[in-house]
């Protein structure tokens, strides 16, 4: 709905630049036709030099009209499309603002149900005293997941679904493995472009190693799938879970920040490409051991095309 929302603005916008151009050439047809609905059609053709004259201004008239005909029928059709992608924007608009309304009680109610939840199983607890140390103690995320050693006796699984999971977020790959960001910075692992306030959620049942502020990665949560294998999730705004908890695939794990758009923001089109929206990233890292791995081929929207 959001994206029909922009492209029914586009178009307007476009339309209405187009008739803005247009205004003197349209203003000329206007007083064309008007002048050809005032006087009687005999009367146009009559020309003073005399009948020869007369016969080319008929031959002339007859070129023109069809032109006019089709020019008044284009812009009628236009002016139509016009008026009904403003009705399908009120009506669409107030859709969607109901929309987004329940989108945020939604979300006010997952976060309320994530902070009394209490029956998650744990498979383990890390010591949190060692955790502490071990953060303290560090200067990259490199060095951090090295101190969180997976456990090898976890699940068998994880190496199975190696091109079948799904995406944590709704969004696109905004940076691959190794590209530089605009400070220069490369990482290892994914960046992705989302949707403020999306949700975030596990792309396979697994166990929270970490849970909290890392370095300069904002909100952090690292999971262990299985295998030996670590899923570092870095960007959020609000993190569900503790330390050991095991959650299932699909589980929510948090929310980006940002303030999402209200709907009138989806009816204005962007001048920038941005869509109208405010986008957030979250960088996804994935480990096997102490080494990172490619998480493009793992993920189902990135392993045949890689973005």
């Amino acid at each position: 709905l959001r994206g029909a929302l922009r492209d029914a603005a586009l178009r307007e916008a476009t339309l209405t630049r187009k008739f803005e151009a247009q205004r003197d050439s349209i203003g000329r047809l206007l007083g064309v036709l008007a002048t050809m609905e005032a006087n009687a059609s005999p009367l146009l053709l009559l020309h003073p030099e005399g009948a020869l004259a007369s016969a080319r201004s008929g031959m002339v008239m007859a070129e023109v009209t069809p032109a006019l005909e089709a020019e008044v029928l284009r812009l009628k059709a236009e002016l139509q499309e016009l008026a009904d992608l403003r009705t399908l924007q009120l009506s669409a608009g107030d859709t969607l603002a109901q929309g987004l309304a329940a989108a945020q009680a939604a979300r006010t109610e997952l976060s309320q149900a994530m902070s009394d939840r209490t029956d998650l199983p744990q498979r383990f607890l890390d010591d949190p005293e060692a955790l502490r140390t071990l953060l303290d103690s560090v200067d990259t995320l490199d060095a951090f997941a090295a101190g969180l050693t997976p456990d090898p006796a976890g699940g068998t699984s994880f190496s199975t679904a190696k091109g079948t999971l799904d995406l944590p977020v709704l969004g696109k790959v905004l940076r691959r493995p190794g590209e530089a960001d605009i400070s220069g910075t490369r990482r290892p692992g994914v960046t992705l472009s989302t949707d403020a306030r999306a949700l975030v959620t596990a792309p396979w049942p697994a166990t929270i190693r970490f849970v909290g502020p890392l370095l300069d990665y904002g909100n952090v949560m690292i999971l262990e799938p299985g295998d030996s294998y670590l899923l570092v999730l870095a960007g959020l705004d609000v993190l569900y879970g503790d330390v050991g908890d095991v959650v299932a695939a699909g589980a929510p794990l948090g929310q980006m920040g940002g303030a999402e758009a209200a709907s009138e923001e989806f009816l204005t089109p962007a001048t920038d490409g941005s869509g109208g929206r405010q986008t957030e990233t979250l960088y996804m890292e994935l480990r096997q051991g102490a080494e990172p791995v490619d998480p493009l081929p793992w993920f189902k929207a990135t392993a045949r095309t890689g973005d």
